[in-house]
């Protein structure tokens, strides 16, 4: 009710005259003549509608008519536009506009963290905000609204950028001269979304990108219970949820892969989000397309890297350089692939740079129309609204009138109309004398160049090539020179006499003499190779580079994905991992994605043949715990994160990934973090360098969930270290409270009664039935012992225990149990409760009877486990087969893949290994590395792309260089933060 009152209040705020059922106490009232007619213009009616020599009639700030004949009535106001363009104002669907941003919540001194929502009678998380209508807090701003009417904007869609669930939008005409009764065009226009916390709640969760996700996955669910009046209490969040859900849906992302996880979030409950991009939609520009999203985009060009030194500039990473130049091709990019998008100006730190980021884009191969459509009928689209974006009869009267191609850089904004009200831009009756002239004062020639549009012309002047000290003015018509060097005549003042811009006038010495001066434009003839096209694009004089975009678009990217292959591996030693052991001269047949056969003289038609003499061939290396290839890792901000899974936070472009392959790794489990006792769901990916996120993922994925004990979960080494468990037997507590819970959900389920969906219940229902397996993050033996214990009492079962370095002391009982052990080869002493480690672990457990795999915990170990199994052989005794199991077959028992993948047998997926020598020794190198029969690694392939890579930094630095030489804007550089994960990373 405040909020509905505050808006009413907005319309008596104004003049009361503005309102025309309002009283008036002047006596008299009249009425202003607001009939306007614009004739002889070329008007944009559409983007793709055009009245060439017409007539524009507007009254009370509508489109009256508009056309080649139209009635002008008597008294209408008539103003000549011959000469000049019309084109409906722009519009941003995406901004802030007279919204105070909201200052952070600061953290309270003694860092205690928030665990419980701040709000009575609203979602139990404080991010979630769909209630906030930002009329309550709007606030017409005049300095920040004439920005946007200088560039050409007429409306504006705000809202209150705060937040997961952020509420509604406000749709604004940009009027300066009128109240917010008739500014405020809708006041519901979209309902908004992000990944981003509030900045008005300290609330820990969710501290991660998959918690935001998980999230708001739980929000969806939520609101759908809450609609079918099942639930007891009153939620103002849910109820404000449901009422938005039919309002346009805009999700802001800041890089390529949120954007296809808002999609993906989308997708799964129905919605098709309009979604805010990042500007490099080029990098994934299939998988962008595969959306079906409309998107909204901005352009907001890097600046170049000054790379005047060489040292610092080798820190530069070739991602950075490229996306530098690939930048200005995105909007071409995404036009070419049928994307539909609109443009803001969102990101930029001033609108004033809008048109020039634009200017750049159509140089770069961005249809002119299609520019036009994305800043005005697109955006009416997305938000639903047919009166804005356009000049049609009934339609705001919304338009800016110009020199002439609005996107060409000499045209001139003259006037920006909003709601049938005039704002000028640049007086159209100051006459445009840009260019280069020869100046010519008491026989000294001079060279006169003016820039510059409207009242802001300024010139400089040079003699023989030298600038000269010298103050330039331009206003009614008439020029003042001032030159402050040592010259006779040192004030001119003049006047432009003809349409060729012809000026003359009096020259004044320090005495008081005069004579004459003059200054004739310069006809230059300019020499192109582009053929004329009034869509813009096109080749300029000097042809533009734009490096290729490869997957992923960093070094060491694949500009053509990996086609399946028959490939023949001759007379090579084969390591099974199987019964048969260990193979030599061998012939092994890979075939549409598989092993199709071993023997000896094979042969196959059409098939690549590969010498394998001397060399051996191996299964794939499967690395059970790996925290590679993940944009977090970590949601710790409750005890129990089981809803959130690494599936959603799988980043294909990590290079670890491709470093992983060179060592002959084809296969991970990506695991959640250990910082609660209870975490996130696992991914298990292939690495298929190149490949999106979605296709890396196994087909039919093994379910698994990460548990973990021990120091981590109880916060003993953290600096926020408030939230239960504190100690090892409150972390006993949560599984058996968990467990008992988990329980009572699948009992109610399978009662067939109502029951509210709660995704972190629904996983551990997957335990308790054996669907979803457990990996747990474990090191001392009384713990180890609890869980199991916990396992047994509460009917789940407990797949492997992962790190496991006091495993030795338990093997008896984990075999008793059938639970795997995924350990380091000899990590010790690096934490207290790791002082009983001992590097015969592996082997003993082994010896005892259990599945026993080495990890790597470790982006740099991971492709190197070829070499950490070597070390089972001397801490043990392994022998060299079994040994080499421990990174083939058994990783992949333990993740229930052993019939897929982790030996080489015929039928099993064609992920294999080819070594240049004995596979476990330290002088082996990986030559090749196949999965499902294509080539993802390649070492002579990797040794040409080293070399492409140097050529490649080499170009780019020498365009940077001539950025910077010819007086761009650049930009210090800076070394990639590469954040390294293991089990108690907090993200």
């Amino acid at each position: 009710m405040r909020k509905l009152l505050l808006f009413f209040s907005l319309f008596v705020a104004y003049s009361m005259h503005s309102q025309d059922y309002f009283p008036t106490d002047s006596g008299v009232k009249t009425t202003e003549n607001t009939t306007f007619a614009f004739t002889n213009a070329t008007i944009y009616v559409t983007h793709d509608k055009v009245v060439k020599k017409g007539t524009l009639l507007i009254k009370d700030g509508k489109v009256l008519s508009i056309g080649k004949s139209v009635k002008i009535p008597e008294g209408t106001k008539t103003i000549d536009l011959d000469g000049k363009t019309i084109y409906p104002s722009f519009i941003d669907i995406y901004s802030d506009f007279g919204i105070e941003k909201p200052e952070r919540q600061p953290r309270s001194r003694n860092r205690t963290a928030q665990y419980e929502p701040t709000r009575e009678g609203y979602y139990w998380n404080d991010h979630i905000r769909p209630e906030t209508n930002p009329i309550a807090d709007f606030k017409f701003d005049d300095k920040q609204a004439k920005s946007f009417i200088d560039a050409g904007f007429g409306v504006v869609n705000t809202h209150f950028n705060d937040g997961i669930v952020q509420g509604n939008g406000l749709l604004i005409a940009l009027n300066p001269n009128s109240s917010d009764a008739y500014r405020i065009i809708d006041t519901k226009s979209a309902q908004y979304l992000s990944f981003n916390k509030s900045a008005k709640s300290t609330q820990a969760y969710p501290s991660s990108k998959m918690g935001a996700m998980a999230l708001l996955r739980q929000v969806y669910n939520d609101a759908d219970w809450y609609a079918k009046g099942n639930m007891k209490n009153k939620d103002l969040s849910l109820e404000a949820f449901n009422a938005n859900k039919n309002l346009n849906q805009i999700f802001e992302t800041s890089n390529v892969l949120d954007a296809l996880r808002a999609d993906k979030v989308g997708d799964e409950f129905g919605v098709q989000y309009t979604i805010v991009g990042s500007g490099k939609e080029f990098e994934r520009i299939s998988d962008i397309k595969a959306t079906n999203a409309s998107f909204i985009i901005p352009i907001n060009f890097s600046d170049a890297f000054d790379v005047s030194n060489p040292l610092l500039a080798q820190h530069i990473s070739l991602g950075d350089m490229r996306r530098w130049n690939q930048e200005p091709s995105n909007l071409s990019v995404l036009s070419k692939n049928g994307v539909n998008f609109a443009l803001t100006t969102h990101s930029l730190k001033s609108v004033g740079a809008f048109h020039k980021n634009l200017q750049k884009a159509i140089k770069y191969g961005f249809d002119k129309e299609k520019a036009l459509a994305a800043l005005t009928t697109i955006p009416a689209t997305i938000i639903d609204n047919t009166t804005v974006g356009n000049l049609n009869t009934g339609s705001y009267a919304n338009f800016i009138i110009t020199s002439g191609d609005v996107f060409d850089p000499k045209t001139t904004i003259h006037e920006n109309w909003i709601q049938g009200g005039k704002n000028i831009v640049n007086d159209m009756d100051i006459k445009d004398i840009t260019g280069d002239y020869m100046l010519t004062v008491n026989d000294e020639n001079y060279e006169l160049t003016i820039t510059g549009k409207g009242a802001k012309q300024t010139g400089a002047i040079n003699k023989d090539g030298k600038k000269v000290n010298a103050k330039f003015s331009y206003a009614d018509d008439w020029v003042t020179i001032t030159l402050n060097e040592d010259t006779k005549y040192t004030r001119m003042l003049g006047k432009v006499i003809n349409a060729s811009n012809v000026m003359q006038g009096d020259a004044f010495d320090t005495k008081g003499d005069k004579t004459s001066w003059s200054a004739s434009k310069k006809i230059v003839e300019t020499k192109t190779n582009k053929r004329p096209s009034r869509r813009g694009g096109g080749r300029t004089e000097e042809a533009l580079t734009v490096v290729p975009v490869s997957y992923p678009n960093i070094g060491f990217g694949n500009y053509t994905q990996p086609k399946t292959e028959t490939i023949l591996v001759k007379n090579v030693t084969v390591w099974t991992s199987e019964d048969e052991g260990i193979l030599e001269n061998t012939d092994v047949l890979l075939k549409n994605g598989k092993i199709a056969k071993i023997g000896v003289n094979l042969s196959a038609s059409g098939a690549t043949v590969v010498d394998g003499t001397g060399k051996h061939l191996t299964a794939g290396i499967i690395d059970e715990h790996s925290h590679i290839a993940a944009s977090s890792i970590n949601e710790g901000a409750q005890n129990s994160s089981a809803e959130v899974t690494i599936e959603d936070v799988i980043d294909p472009n990590d290079i670890n990934i491709y470093r992983n392959l060179s060592g002959g790794t084809t296969t991970s489990q990506i695991l959640h973090g250990s910082a609660n006792p209870i975490g996130g769901r696992s991914a298990i990916i292939k690495l298929k360098w190149g490949e999106n996120a979605e296709d890396m993922i196994y087909d039919n994925s093994p379910k698994f969930i990460k548990f973990a004990l021990g120091e981590n979960v109880k916060q003993s080494r953290s600096t926020n270290g408030t939230r239960f468990p504190q100690t090892r037997m409150g972390v006993e507590q949560v599984f058996t409270d968990y467990f008992t819970r988990a329980h009572e959900y699948d009992a109610l389920k399978k009662s067939g009664k109502p029951y509210r969906i709660d995704a972190e219940m629904e996983t551990l229902v997957e335990i308790l039935h054996g669907d979803r397996h457990i990996s747990c993050h474990s090191y001392v033996q009384s713990e180890i012992n609890m869980l199991m214990n916990v396992a047994d009492k509460m009917d789940f079962k407990i797949n492997t225990f992962t790190h496991i370095l006091e495993g030795y002391k338990v093997a008896d009982k984990m075999k008793d149990r059938n639970i795997g052990a995924s350990t380091f080869s000899d990590w010790w002493a690096y934490k207290y409760e790791v002082n009983d480690a001992i590097p015969f672990n592996a082997a003993i457990m082994h010896d005892v009877g259990l599945t026993v795999a080495i990890n790597s915990d470790d982006r740099e170990m991971s492709r190197r486990l070829n070499q950490e199994a070597a070390k089972t052989i001397k801490y043990g005794g392994m022998t060299e087969l079994e040994a080499w199991k421990m990174v083939t077959i058994n990783p992949a028992k333990l993740l229930h893949l052993d019939e897929r993948v982790g030996s080489i047998k015929v039928g099993k997926d064609a992920d294999v290994v080819l070594w240049s020598d004995h596979p476990m020794s330290i002088y082996a190198k990986v030559e090749k590395t196949i999965i499902e029969g294509k080539v993802f690694f390649d070492r002579q392939e990797d040794i040409k792309k080293r070399e492409a890579i140097k050529l490649e930094r080499s170009k780019l630095i020498n365009m940077m260089s001539k950025e910077k030489t010819s007086g761009a804007k650049t930009q210090a550089p800076r070394k990639r933060r590469d954040i390294e994960f293991h089990c108690d990373t907090e993200i």
